[in-house]
């Protein structure tokens, strides 16, 4: 129960209701805290902690410690944080929902009552990632789409209706409603919560924890809250902090504003670029200036969704009167909003002109009118590119090195050319550059309004000057919420955009998680044919290798009116600053500049079409397609798992835990399993996207007597540990240097030398009880926040993975799972060791482990016995992480906990 030890409860009444809240100011008053010095997002944390002070979980040296907050020089204090809500998604949800079922299953097991498994803050799943683009450029896309999703996902669907049913404070948003991120910012958001703690009505700030990277995309709106793995989040449901490290907080200055014909999307690539070069991960990034508070909310929140591409824990924008505005403009009502800004003023949380800019650990500066129209690409979304050099940037990439990003093409194959025949009889070749994929897809874009106006009235412009998509290219349109369709609709443009191919798919992620679908046969054979480096042009925030479809190389993230300009041309390998799209129907070439459409029509669409009764409208009833009522589940404290699903399994990880804590001890005898370079991502661990018949997972589920056609996808099969562990580290682009000459999930079984599946190795190496290492270059882990890559390695024997440097989520992820992250002291990496995988390696960690500690590690050459004794810093940052680890994994002691 949380107690008052600094004298801060008070009330504030608001429309005649009064509530109680922890005045910040009661802290300033005691000396405890200069609160106009310290950064909003770092005020928010302090009223977290200030609220639930309860001399255990949250103690009074935590509030010291927040609010003793310095810009410089900041000593590694470990805090905990309590979020009011848990946001998920389906993919990661499901396993998130398997895990807690699991859970209850074990309580039992171990003598403990299964309800005591609940969450005790709200939480909401969001069905979003599970529609795919397999039907497009017709009217009936969207309806055959759906159609599909309920005949691949009913089981999984029916799995998350017992959960809604029999899980308290657990609520589900059904599928064909919108992307998780942008029904969090226009809908489930309120920025002030309310509860009822001991007769009284508690009011404090919003803020959430999502199992989904992009959750940061809250923090437009003012919310703090940032993406963890399932893992973190569970524990978050059951009631105990999140911890981390006391931050630093950059302050980022924006200033002036965008110049005609520049759009939010450049803005955010422009500032993932900046931010990426100078480095903010397990940082919080604080946008202020008076480019920030002239920012409308939508642009603010695309560029807050892009905190994990530039690294950030967070990319926020403090509460002001902006964020009053797009609370009522999206339907919020009008008490919601005057709760909001009496709360936040009372607090001293609102930034509006006038208020004092806070300290900062560092400083950057950005005037919004040197921003230029950009892609990002090929291959990673901080590597942004000019308009102008998007052509000559591809053609270089061509011939770059694999470790330079680029595809190491000869001289003799750049003028490839490969046959291609339409559907309607046309023939052509298609060359290196082709697009083949153009999709406005993603929250990162969906969710505002003014590029998704500009990208419906650039259709337009094209239609009437008589321009036509490129016949190879699959064009799709994946609005992120109901209401832009209202608003497009209501614009008179979503007619223009579905007469050029980009008609309604599905409200869902689509291509931006890889169910882009295939492509067209006769696309596919030309590209394999040809040997093709395809591209992809998308709205969406990621494009690694091999994450959007199996069959495209060269992905560059665009803003939405771009993606249209690139399906028209067909090509990325042109200047579209100079060149022409193609030839209106006067035969007259027609250029982007003669339909890209001006500021002012963009805005006056916006003034004519967007409303706050679409919003209340569209997020009324929430009762989700036909096919989702129609599905009838009853609510048990236990779930039956059915032993021949392909869908939903029990885990493993609690089957046989007892009581009883181990004792951490060193690793002896360790081989490698995977060594990797620089920026491998969660899509390289835990691919998301296609199951490949011959790989180790489409194996297994051809044997369980799935046939390909109904694979789905990784992230479909989520909650069945068989497919997951079995697609661990089986990204198609995976480059494993232990293999080398390969691509995929290879590796070499080191005993015999011989080159297999990393699944079958572990295998093998599991039945003689060896343990396994993983060795890492720069930035392992970067990008979703998808803990079955954490889940998969554990599985598959990995005890250790040793790195150069780790992203943020996927280290925790790694200690929640009981797999330990060492890292190489800096300017050492496996190669100036001298490392070549092949070694016998021993890990000196004891129970005496102390966060951040130093570690020992020897490498021992298998033949001539020569030692490699080199240092890494344990990548367990705080005293609880070591508790975590000590259990075998986060869930694991709050089950232990709970029984007791």
């Amino acid at each position: 129960m949380a107690t008052n030890p600094f004298q801060a409860k008070a009330t504030l009444t608001v429309g005649g209701q009064t509530y109680t809240y922890f005045r910040l100011a009661a802290l300033q008053e005691q000396g405890v805290a200069d609160l106009g010095k310290l950064p909003y997002s770092i005020r928010v944390l302090l009223e977290a902690a200030l609220r639930n002070v309860d001399g255990f979980i949250v103690e009074e040296k935590d509030v010291r410690a927040i609010a003793g907050w310095k810009p410089k020089g900041l000593a590694e204090v470990e805090i905990p944080f309590m979020p009011g809500r848990v946001v998920l998604q389906d993919f990661t949800g499901v396993p998130c929902v398997v895990d807690l079922a699991a859970m209850r299953a074990a309580m039992k097991r171990l003598g403990g009552d299964p309800k005591k498994i609940n969450p005790l803050v709200q939480c909401d799943l969001v069905i979003d990632h599970s529609v795919q683009v397999d039907y497009f450029g017709t009217d009936d896309a969207l309806g055959k789409n759906l159609d599909l999703e309920f005949v691949r996902n009913r089981e999984r669907y029916e799995f998350l209706k017992w959960g809604q049913q029999s899980l308290a404070n657990f609520r589900v948003v059904p599928p064909g409603t919108g992307i998780v991120h942008q029904v969090n910012l226009e809908y489930l958001a309120s920025v002030v919560l309310t509860k009822k703690a001991s007769g009284d009505t508690l009011l404090f700030p919003d803020s959430c924890v999502g199992t989904d990277s992009h959750t940061t995309m809250i923090n437009g709106l003012g919310v703090v809250g940032w993406g963890v793995g399932g893992i973190e989040a569970e524990a978050v449901m059951l009631g105990q902090p999140t911890y981390m490290l006391l931050p630093e907080v950059v302050g980022f200055e924006l200033e002036g504003k965008l110049p005609a014909g520049a759009t939010a999307t450049d803005l955010v690539l422009t500032v993932t670029e900046t931010l990426r070069k100078k480095g903010v991960v397990s940082k919080f990034v604080e946008f202020f200036g008076a480019g920030a508070r002239a920012m409308s909310l939508a642009d603010r929140a695309t560029v807050a969704n892009m905190a994990p591409e530039y690294g950030a824990t967070m990319g926020y924008f403090p509460v002001d009167d902006e964020t009053l505005r797009y609370l009522a403009e999206t339907g919020r009502s009008a008490q919601q909003v005057e709760l909001v800004r009496a709360y936040f003023a009372a607090q001293g949380l609102l930034a509006n002109a006038g208020a004092p800019t806070p300290q900062f650990s560092d400083l950057l500066r950005l005037d919004l009118s040197t921003v230029v129209p950009s892609l990002a690409g090929p291959k990673r979304p901080q590597d942004r590119v000019p308009l102008k050099d998007v052509a000559a940037s591809f053609k270089t990439a061509l011939q770059a090195p694999l470790d330079q990003r680029g595809f190491a093409l000869p001289e003799s194959d750049l003028g490839m050319r490969s046959p291609y025949t339409s559907s309607t009889g046309t023939s052509t070749t298609l060359g290196h550059g082709a697009v083949v994929i153009a999709a406005i897809t993603s929250c990162t874009n969906t969710s505002n309004p003014s590029v998704m106006l500009a990208a419906g009235l650039l259709a337009r412009n094209a239609v009437r000057k008589g321009l036509k998509v490129q016949p190879w290219v699959k064009t799709s349109l994946a609005p992120g919420s109901r209401v832009v369709t209202d608003y497009l609709t209501k614009a008179g443009v979503l007619a223009d955009l579905a007469k050029i191919g980009f008609q309604v798919v599905g409200y869902g992620c689509t291509t931006c998680i890889g169910n882009s679908g295939p492509l067209p046969d006769a696309v596919a054979k030309s590209v394999r044919d040809g040997k093709l480096v395809a591209a992809a042009v998308l709205s969406g925030n990621r494009n690694f290798e091999g994450r959007v479809n199996p069959d495209v190389k060269a992905n560059y993230l665009a803003s939405p009116p771009l993606c249209v300009a690139y399906a028209l041309a067909g090509r990325v390998d042109l200047d579209l600053s100079k060149e022409a799209l193609g030839k209106g129907s006067d035969g007259k070439d027609v250029f982007l500049r003669d339909v890209w459409p001006s500021d002012d029509d963009v805005r006056a669409a916006m003034r004519s079409s967007l409303t706050a009764d679409a919003f209340r409208r569209e997020y009324g009833a929430l009762a989700g397609p036909a096919e989702w009522q129609a599905i009838k589940v009853v609510a048990s404290d236990l779930y039956t798992f059915n032993p021949k699903s392909t869908y939903i399994q029990e885990p493993p990880f609690f089957l046989t835990m007892g009581h009883a804590v181990g004792k951490i001890d060193s690793v002896k005898g360790a081989r490698v399993l995977a060594m990797v370079g620089d920026s491998v991502t969660t899509d390289h661990i835990s691919p998301a996207g296609n199951i490949k018949a011959d790989s180790p997972a489409g194996r297994y589920l051809q044997q369980q007597g799935v046939t390909p056609n109904d694979f789905t996808s990784y992230g479909a099969r989520r909650g069945n540990d068989r497919v997951m562990t079995r697609g661990t580290f089986a990204n198609i682009r995976l480059r494993n240097l232990l293999a080398p000459g390969t691509e995929g999930g290879v590796t070499r079984y080191l005993p015999t030398d011989e080159k297999m599946a990393i699944f079958d190795a572990a295998q093998k190496y599991a039945a003689s009880k060896t343990p396994l290492v993983v060795l890492a270059g720069k930035e392992y882990g970067t990008g979703s926040s998808r803990d079955w890559a954490a889940k998969g390695a554990m599985l598959l024997g990995v005890k250790v993975v040793i790195a150069e440097s780790f992203e943020r989520i996927h280290r925790s992820n790694l200690v929640g799972m009981g797999v330990l992250p060492l890292q190489f002291q800096d300017g050492e990496t496996p190669k100036t060791l001298g490392l070549t995988g092949d070694e016998i390696y021993d890990v000196d960690v004891s129970d005496d482990v102390k966060p951040r500690s130093k570690v020992i590690v020897r490498a021992t050459d298998h033949k001539t016995k020569t030692v490699i004794t080199f240092v890494t810093t344990c990548r367990i940052d705080t005293p609880v992480e070591v508790d975590y680890y000590r259990n075998g994994g986060i869930l694991q002691m709050v089950l232990r906990k709970l029984v007791k």
